[in-house]
């Protein structure tokens, strides 16, 4: 007589055990959307970017360390059981994890120089453009437009001494309408342009976290050219972490290519 085997509990063990490789690839792969989610969240209109970064500040990392944690272990166990399938996507897994790590290695190993505690940065720190349309009143905003003085003014000549004003051999309106142009250009949504006045006030936002950041342009004729002065504020934040400087420089540089 011949008997068939069922499957026992041994059997139903192993086949858990041979699909953990799947299971770590699928939570790498929930890892991810979660943390992109994280990072973009505010530009979808889930929450408001400050929330964004503080979801980032508590869970990124604790979720790409679990992405990893889960992608080594089923790599271990499938090394062990010399299963070829469940070894590929554990090692896929844990990649993921890796790479989203890699931020905090990177800083950890490279700490990146410390930002001053400003989020207000101007071309003329002795008379900074002033908004005229932009007030305290604008959305999500906690950071006032009043230009906070001299020791602002101290902290970023030694942070970004290469912040100056663009000094053009255009005429006023040539570079009103340049200046304008690369605004629209670098994505700026501009809230009002007044070209007799040779003045436009715009917002910008960060590629992560979709912070807002409102910036004013102003253009003085010269005798021979015009002078082009900007000033760029975050709504929230003590520091804006260098992002205002590297707009003004990224802005002057487009301006005089």
């Amino acid at each position: 007589m011949t008997h068939t085997q069922g499957n026992g509990p041994q059997q139903k063990s192993t086949s858990i055990f041979a699909h953990v490789g799947k299971l770590a690839l699928v939570v790498a792969i929930l890892a991810v959307a979660a943390n992109l989610l994280i990072l973009f969240g505010a530009k979808l209109g889930l929450w408001a970017p400050i929330k964004g970064f503080g979801y980032y500040r508590t869970y990124f990392n604790l979720i790409a360390f679990i992405a990893v944690g889960v992608g080594l272990a089923g790599l271990v166990l499938h090394l062990i059981r010399k299963e070829r399938s469940g070894t590929v996507f554990s090692v896929i897994a844990s990649l993921l994890g890796a790479i989203m790590l890699a931020p905090l290695v990177w800083a950890t190993l490279d700490p990146p120089v410390r930002a001053p505690p400003i989020h207000d940065i101007t071309t003329d720190t002795e008379n900074p453009p002033e908004f005229l349309v932009l007030d305290d009143t604008r959305a999500g905003a906690s950071n006032t437009l009043v230009y906070s003085g001299d020791e602002t003014a101290a902290m970023q000549q030694a942070a970004y001494p290469l912040i100056a004003p663009i000094i053009s051999d255009l005429t006023a309106a040539d570079a009103f309408t340049r200046a304008l142009s690369i605004a629209e250009n670098m994505g700026w949504n501009v809230v009002s342009s007044t070209p007799d006045a040779l003045r436009f006030e715009a917002t910008a936002r960060t590629k992560i976290f979709h912070f807002a950041d409102d910036v004013v342009v102003v253009v003085t004729p010269l005798s021979d050219g015009s002078r082009i002065d900007m000033r760029s504020v975050s709504r929230v934040g003590r520091s804006d972490q260098g992002v205002n400087a590297k707009r003004i420089l990224a802005f002057a540089d487009a301006f005089n290519q």
